[in-house]
């Protein structure tokens, strides 16, 4: 039993047992309680999408031109320039340009659906198809703590994080850089942050892309908790590749890439957009730029092994052309991400984008309504990976324990509504509407007795009773409730089983890792 019922039931043992008890009960039957987990979502509801065919010829027109005349540069990596150079592209430099269809033909090998393996195999996912799984927020420096404070994240955020992250029934994806932890040296966290995702959870989730040294750290990790057979033939990492946009990859991002393909481990080829700074203001100058990049980048993983699995990312965000800041929530990146799904499917590839996104500095009205903004044009747009699903806040800087918990709530309300309409005999309720009849009511009918716990989503952090209960129960603001129901998870977080040899192996590989280099904090 949560906090807020155990406060109802001790006063309903004081004069005010009904109200207490259903205190309780709402606790005991709300869908975000830790422990009642969810699979990954299988949408039934259609795409939306903004583009007809005309659009879609244009655009994609309009990137095979930007291909074949600008190019994009691949910078830093010879190895990279030379596996374009000997698939037939014109390498100037460092900028590469793509002769019309090479990267259309070279995408043909890459899969369109695939399953990420967790180690708790009732735990994998779907990348692709009819499936959307969410992965929690992803990079912020800083946190926004339990006790108010905005301060640099530490392994022990990290870790709490991905605690959460597991407990969370809509969360199916224990994600990646969940928040950076600035106490343990540059050169040495990825070893600390992979190992949290396997010891703290069972969930599938992401690899370090930091440096390509660090991204074989992360494959000989997996390696040992999942053998490496199974590793060469299945996918079980699934990690980031930014594109520096306009139009470049640098040398990290590729050597990372490099490292996740040959190992047949996931990438998500991500422009990374602001807008009016990153790429052009119109929607459908952006729509070309991020569909030049990821065919070039997810080409790309296919020269160094064909069949790697590789998704079709992007992060669009617009900026205020009076400060220059990132702006969240507003129509126009809604816009880029219902066309780049749309250009996606066209491609054959599992799509990412969105998240619950806002440039608010606090959990109030405008990181609601950003993040909800956000959200719904990620699921309508039929989004596969969602990244940045919960936690996110200041544009990205921080992670916040109570937006989390405010964000999963919402996300469990996504997958109701992704379930689409049920059209079984049960749906159909007839048999409802015969026993009432006219002039009645449903409230003591068979049918809504059988089906009132489950009938409606139930939320863990809204407040929907009578003024008078709420004062009782101490006039709780939802941060203050998102606050209780984070401490509440941590302090009953128990860890799900693991085999000794393999965590034992895995200290030891850390050990052996941080010994072998001095700290390195910059």
């Amino acid at each position: 039993m949560n906090e807020e019922a155990a406060g109802a039931a001790r006063r309903g043992r004081t004069g005010r047992a009904e109200r207490g008890g259903a205190a309780a009960r709402r606790a005991a039957r709300s869908t975000g309680g830790p422990g009642q987990q969810l699979t990954y979502i299988r949408r039934k509801l259609p795409n939306y999408e903004v583009l007809d065919e005309e659009g879609l010829s244009l655009i994609e027109a309009n990137a095979d031109t930007v291909l074949e005349e600008i190019g994009i540069e691949f910078r830093g990596d010879a190895e990279a320039l030379k596996l374009w150079r000997d698939a037939g592209a014109d390498v100037e430099g460092e900028r590469v340009r793509f002769p019309k269809g090479l990267c259309r033909a070279l995408l043909k090998t890459a899969p369109p659906v695939f399953a990420q393996h967790a180690r708790n195999p009732a735990r994998s996912v779907q990348i692709g198809g009819d499936a959307t799984v969410f992965a929690p927020v992803y990079g912020p420096p800083f946190v926004r703590d339990l006790d108010g404070n905005r301060r640099y994240a530490t392994v022990e955020d990290f870790q709490n994080f991905v605690k959460l992250a597991y407990m969370a029934p809509s969360i199916h994806h224990s994600g990646g850089t969940v928040c950076e932890p600035v106490d343990v040296p540059v050169n040495k966290r990825h070893l600390d942050m992979v190992y949290a995702h396997m010891r703290f959870s069972d969930k599938p989730f992401m690899g370090s892309v930091t440096a390509p040294e660090r991204a074989e750290d992360t494959v000989a990790m997996a390696k040992i908790l999942f053998g490496e057979d199974f590793v060469e033939q299945n996918t079980v990492i699934i990690s980031l590749i930014n594109a520096n946009s306009p139009m470049v990859f640098d040398e990290t991002m590729l050597g990372a890439a490099k490292v996740y393909a040959r190992h047949n481990q996931a990438t998500i080829i991500t422009p990374f957009i602001l807008a009016g700074a990153m790429s052009p203001v119109t929607v459908a100058g952006t729509l070309t730029q991020v569909l030049a990049e990821v065919l070039a980048g997810a080409a790309f993983t296919q020269l160094v092994r064909p069949g790697a699995p590789v998704v079709f990312g992007t992060f669009a965000s617009s900026i205020s052309m009076q400060s220059g800041a990132p702006t969240f929530g507003t129509p126009e990146p809604s816009l880029v991400s219902y066309g780049a799904a749309q250009l996606a499917r066209r491609l054959g590839l599992p799509f990412r984008t969105g998240g619950s996104l806002t440039a608010s500095k606090v959990s109030d009205a405008q990181a609601a309504y950003e993040s909800a903004n956000t959200l719904n044009s990620t699921m309508l747009a039929g989004t596969n990976f969602v990244l940045h699903a919960a936690g996110w806040l200041e544009g990205g800087l921080v992670s916040s324990y109570e937006k989390f918990m405010m964000d999963i709530d919402q996300l469990g309300m996504q997958q109701s509504f992704s379930a689409g309409v049920d059209l079984s005999d049960n749906g159909q309720a007839m048999d409802a509407i015969r026993e009432v009849g006219p002039g009645s009511h449903y409230l003591g009918c068979a049918h809504t007795q059988a089906n009132f716990q489950t009938a409606f989503y139930r939320s863990s952090i809204a407040d929907n009773n009578s003024f008078e209960q709420w004062l009782a129960e101490g006039e709780k603001t939802a941060h203050q409730r998102a606050n209780q129901l984070a401490r509440s998870w941590l302090d009953s977080y128990e860890a799900p089983p693991i085999d000794e040899g393999a965590d034992e192996a895995l200290k030891d590989f850390i050990a052996r890792r941080k010994g072998s280099m001095p700290d390195a904090f910059a």
